[in-house]
Formats: structure tokens, C-alpha cells, sequence
């Protein structure tokens, strides 16, 4: 479903929940009316209670829950469906899956491209620092308010990276590490405090089979596998939803889930009559990560000022939803909305329109696969471009944007100049596809075998290092420059900072400082009690 209009106010469409959207009083009314014509109005009286909504939705076309692929005609069944648990490419007439059209996520998601606007030079003129390849390539191709973003960190003021894993396996893959490798590599040009959490509630509720029991020991060895990366300990806090839920952390958690209706949660992330009351709530734990608020032994205790300090989060594409949605509640709360920087996917061994899976073990390279392993793995299951006999690719040449080798070697070689040699030279047939697959395995070994001696050194006193709840040490911009002028004009009247993040209402503050003042009494009580039973 397609709601496209212009935009003129900043505000989500829950059916096809796009950023920018028009308030359309004529299909649903301010005022509350118990017809069935208006079901979502229903047994509300508040004026405030007005929902906005595309001008050009009809109500007779907003469903409760997103319509299956049983349910689609067959044209609309095989086109590419990419969401937090889904990664597909459209089938094509001819039954193959096609690479995935990133371009229209892009249009559907209501992102930007990081090629528009100059923002890449722009990010290397305030950091000082040439673009990662993943953003040189395309592989890291879209964000949120990056621009906000790189506003804060030329004027020194706070931010914080956010990532996180869902660990459904003992080892993660070479797919699962793109994303920790650029934000490695964020955490080391910002030098800002990073936040890693790991779902392994998520992970529980979202499978049939897995146990608690083993997906908090999965939780432990992907931690070791996250650190070997390279992250820096001093910024760093890795954190178990199991462990850290409670606090600040969970008063955040209410606050956005108390924002999310049933319809709302339905229309974003496709959940039905049977799907149980923790996948609907979990949004609300993966968006309150993206509150400082919700760290208060790294960011301090006043909410008057660590609800205004945002998050940049590097993820893959397919974890928008999620942050589409914090980011509205976020307006709601007065909030800093969270600003993103999205990857594209790592393909499987298998070819094009498909991820790899931690669950299907010929789908990927492992991080703890041996080099015999990795060739055996490339040379028997990746997908070649090239045709089908040596004469034909001789005279032909062979496909670089289907070759599995080729595309791994854009995300893993870090030689521009050398990489584009190996494209032409695939192209015209000057390079077979062995050889080609030689050179990927090569690649890849180096940068596994890499990794594995780092993660080699890696013990349960290393990651609890890393789990401690501690302040963090950062420094940021060591150059800022000076602090732009106070928002002025229609902004301000709005309650917005210069860089669009909302500010506290007056009630707002007054709320938090009383909040903060219970608290307060609650640790000091707590401190005496403590002493006196020593």
C-alpha cells in the first residue's frame, strides 16, 4: 500500500508508516464517534486523541494486520519483502529471486541516500577522516539525520553510537560482523560512548524452540565475538536484555510502549491474532536503547538533559521498523529521535535476493570456520556470474552484480584501485571465475583468521569487563567549534533546539526534576539501610 503525498506536517501514517503525512480530518474525525464507519476513533472523546493519516487513505483501506503472501495475488506474493525477520528478493516470472532493489526500500522506507545532499563530503570535512569503503561502495547507502548528527559533533556536544545482536547461534558469521566493523570504525572517528545490546529475549520469543537457557549462553559467546572486533573497552557497554532490564532502562520502556497501540504494532511489523504479547511489546525494549536516559551510570542522572542527547544506530536495512517507530514516539516524549545509517546486506552463498543465516551453515561463512572450510565453502555453493563455459566467458565475460566472490570482495577488499581492476578484468573475460573465487578465498581467510586471533585471547574476565555497569570514558570533538545561536523563528515556537531535537516542555521538566528527586530519596534510603546492616 502505497500512501504518497506532500508533505506539510511531521507525523506518521500508521497504516503505511511513512514520516511525512498530512492530518485528513474528513476521514477521521477528532471527536470520537462509536460507528463502525470509525473503529479506530472508537470510545475516544479527547481531541488530542487525533490520529494523522495519509490525505489520500481511505478508511476502507486500512487493515487491522498487513496482508500474507497466502493472501496476495501471486504478483504482489513475489515481490521483494524485507523486514526485521524476512530478507527476500522479488521472484521473477522465471522463478528466480532477484538482488534486492534497494533503491525502492529506500522510496518505502522514506530514508535518504548517503550519495545525495553532499553528505558524504560533508562527513569528511567535519571529521577529517576519508569515508569508510562501506560508505565509499554503497554498502552502508542510507540514513536518518546523519546530518544532525555530524551538526553535534562540530559543535562538541553529546551523542552515542547504538548497535546491537540478537544472538541465535554459538559463532556469528562474516554477514553479522559488517555492521560491528563500521561501527567500530564510527566509535574510533567520533570517539563517543557505544552501547551494544543484546536481545536475547528477542530471540526467545521470537522461536518456537530455543530455550532461555540457550540463548543467554549464545548471548556470552557472541559478546566474545562482538569484542574481538576491536572496540574500544573505555567506551564500551555491551549489556543482556535479561540482565540490565529494570530502572531507568525499563521506566524508558513503558514510556514508549504506553505510546504504541495493538493497531499500530500490527500495521508496522505484521503481527496477527496469534502472535504473543512479547513480540508486540518488544519494540518498545529495542527503541529504549536509543535513549541516553536509559543509562544514567554513563550519562548521569538529570533526564532533563539526557533526554535530549541522541543516538546515531549503524544497522542493516531491515531494522528500520523498529526505529521508524521510536523515533515517532520519541517526537511524542520530547525526545532526541534517534538518527541511522543503514547497510545493505551480505549475500548469501547461494546468490542474490537472499541474507546469510546463522541457521543454514552452507548460506555462510562462519567466523570460527577453518580456512579448508571457507574454500570448500565458496568454491561448492557461491553463486558465479560468469557463463557457462570458458570459450562463452572468454567472449561474454562475466556478471560482477550477481558473482557472490565479486561481492564479497567489495565489502571485504579494502584496495579501491585493486578492486576495480578485478571488476574489468571479470567483465571482459580476462578473469575466470576460479580465479576469481581464489582471490574471495584469499579475502576472506585473511580477515577470519584475523579475527580469530583476536578472539583467541578473549576470556569470561574480558566480557564481564566489557558487561560491567561503569561510566564510560569519552572525549568526542577534540576542535568543536563554537555553539550555534538558539532556535529562532518557527522551530522554536515548534519547541525544537537548532538541530531539530525537541525540547522539554516547562511540565515536562518539572515532572522529571520530581522524578529525579524520588529517586534520589529512594538511593539514599537504600545507602542508609545498606550501612546500617554492616
Amino acid at each position: 500500500m502505497s500512501c504518497d503525498v506532500p508533505p506539510t506536517q511531521l507525523k506518521f501514517c500508521p497504516i503505511c508508516y511513512k514520516e511525512s503525512v498530512i492530518l485528513n480530518p474528513s476521514i477521521y474525525p477528532t471527536k470520537a464517534t462509536k460507528s463502525p464507519e470509525n473503529p479506530l476513533q472508537a470510545g475516544r472523546s479527547n481531541t488530542n486523541n487525533r490520529r494523522y493519516y495519509c490525505a489520500l487513505l481511505k478508511m476502507a483501506e486500512a487493515p487491522t494486520s498487513p496482508e500474507t503472501a497466502a493472501t496476495l495475488p501471486p504478483t504482489q506474493a513475489n515481490k521483494q519483502q524485507i523486514d526485521p525477520w524476512n530478507v527476500k528478493g522479488e521472484v521473477g516470472a522465471d522463478g528466480i529471486t532477484k538482488a534486492i532493489n534497494y533503491l525502492s526500500l529506500v522510496e518505502e522506507f522514506g530514508t535518504k541516500l548517503l550519495s545525495d545532499d553532499g553528505i558524504l563530503e560533508r562527513f569528511e570535512k567535519v571529521t577529517g577522516h576519508k569515508p569508510h569503503r562501506f560508505m565509499r561502495r554503497g554498502i552502508v547507502f542510507s540514513h536518518r539525520d546523519l546530518n544532525l548528527i555530524l551538526d553535534r559533533y562540530e559543535r562538541g556536544e553529546p551523542f552515542f553510537l547504538y548497535t546491537g545482536r540478537g544472538p541465535s547461534s554459538d559463532s556469528m558469521h562474516i554477514g553479522h560482523t559488517v555492521p560491528f566493523e563500521f561501527t567500530k570504525w564510527l566509535q574510533d572517528v567520533f570517539q563517543v560512548p557505544l552501547i551494544i545490546m543484546m536481545t536475547d529475549d528477542e530471540k526467545y520469543l521470537f522461536s518456537e524452540k530455543r530455550t532461555i537457557e540457550e540463548v543467554q549462553s549464545y548471548t556470552r559467546t557472541n559478546a566474545a565475538d562482538i569484542i574481538a572486533v576491536g572496540f574500544d573497552k573505555e567506551k564500551t557497554f555491551i549489556f543482556s536484555d535479561y540482565d540490565y532490564m529494570g530502572g531507568a532502562f525499563y521506566r524508558n520502556v513503558t514510556r514508549i510502549s504506553k505510546h504504541v497501540t495493538l493497531n499500530v504494532a500490527r500495521a508496522v511489523f505484521g503481527f496477527n491474532d496469534s502472535s504473543c504479547i512479547g513480540k508486540i511489546h518488544f519494540g518498545a525494549v529495542q527503541g529504549a536503547t536509543s535513549f541516553a536516559s536509559s543509562f544514567p551510570h554513563i550519562f548521569g542522572t538529570d533526564e532533563t538533559k539526557t533526554h535530549q542527547i541522541p543516538c546515531l544506530i549503524p544497522c542493516a536495512i531491515d531494522q528500520d521498523p523498529y526505529f521508524r517507530l521510536t523515533r515517532d514516539v520519541a517526537s511524542r516524549l520530547h525526545f532526541a529521535k534517534p538518527s541511522l545509517i543503514h547497510a545493505r546486506f551480505l549475500d548469501a552463498l547461494q546468490g542474490p535476493g537472499t541474507k546469510m543465516s546463522a541457521s543454514v551453515d552452507t548460506s555462510a561463512i562462519f567466523m570460527k570456520d577453518t580456512p579448508k572450510q571457507i574454500k570448500t565453502k565458496v568454491n561448492k555453493y557461491a553463486f558465479s556470474g560468469g557463463k557457462v563455459s570458458e570459450a562463452e566467458h572468454r567472449e561474454q565475460g562475466g556478471d560482477t552484480d550477481v558473482d557472490v566472490a565479486y561481492q564479497y570482495l567489495t565489502f571485504f577488499m579494502e584496495d579501491d584501485e585493486e578492486l576495480e581492476r578485478i571488476k574489468i578484468a571479470y567483465q571482459k573475460g580476462e578473469l575466470l571465475t576460479g580465479e576469481l573465487k581464489a582471490l574471495c578465498i584469499a579475502e576472506l581467510e585473511k580477515y577470519v583468521l584475523g579475527f580469530q586471533e583476536r578472539r583467541s585471547v578473549i576470556d569470561d574476565a574480558v566480557i564481564d569487563s566489557y558487561m560491567e555497569i561503569r561510566p564510560l570514558e569519552w572525549t568526542g570533538n577534540p576542535n568543536p567549534i563554537a555553539a550555534a545561536a538558539p532556535a529562532e523563528g518557527p522551530s522554536a515556537a515548534a519547541g525544537e533546539s537548532v538541530d531539530g531535537v525537541p525540547k522539554l516542555t516547562k511540565n515536562q521538566e518539572k515532572k522529571l526534576a520530581k522524578e529525579k528527586m524520588i529517586a534520589d530519596k529512594k538511593a539514599a534510603k537504600e545507602k542508609e539501610k545498606e550501612k546500617q546492616q554492616a
